[in-house]
């Protein structure tokens, strides 16, 4: 049977660069044997079932797959259903009550201690705000992530050096856990 797994890229198909369509996305997770492969969107989401339980391997075997058949990197990160659905489930914000737009997940490739964040100075940017997850940061921009000050303060190299990141609005997010629930 398998387990179902998201499959994050990060930072594909934005203005025209690093493309990767998203039915050679499909195609290429079958050729890796994966079965129920679907994405979401252009911006890099897919789900699939694996029998795998090493998300890291599967996410490393993707990267190569990637870099082969397109020509550049791309990092991925993979998740499986039941952490998605625990990363919304632990949502500190009141996920229902705002839109969609409004709230942010960032995934990480690793645990992040609330150190590296010990230079932001959070009261500077309320009502924008943060918290830390389970290898996720959840992020509250209620005009948006394109005119968040917090955004950008938080995605400087100083802070986020060694990490693999990449985020996802609410809708994306709960669409993800919705797509690989079994």
């Amino acid at each position: 049977m398998g387990t179902m797994y998201a499959a994050l890229l990060r930072g594909i198909n934005v203005s025209g660069h690093r493309r990767v369509p998203m039915a050679e996305l499909r195609t290429l997770l079958g050729e890796l044997g994966h079965e129920d492969v679907a994405t979401y969107l252009q911006s890099g989401n897919a789900v699939f079932r694996s029998a795998s339980d090493d998300e890291n391997a599967l996410g490393a075997g993707l990267e190569r797959a990637i870099r082969e058949r397109f020509g550049f990197p791309v990092d991925c990160l993979v998740r499986p259903g039941d952490y998605l659905a625990g990363v919304a489930d632990a949502c500190p914000f009141p996920a229902a009550e705002l839109e969609g737009r409004q709230l942010h997940v960032t995934y990480f490739d690793q645990a992040v201690e609330a150190s590296r964040f010990a230079s932001v100075d959070t009261d500077t940017f309320r009502p924008e705000e943060f918290r830390l997850g389970d290898r996720a940061l959840y992020l509250y921009a209620p005009d948006g992530l394109g005119r968040s000050r917090l955004a950008v303060a938080l995605g400087r190299p100083a802070v986020t050096r060694g990490l693999v990141a990449t985020s996802r609005n609410w809708n994306t997010v709960l669409k993800l856990v919705e797509m690989t629930r079994d």
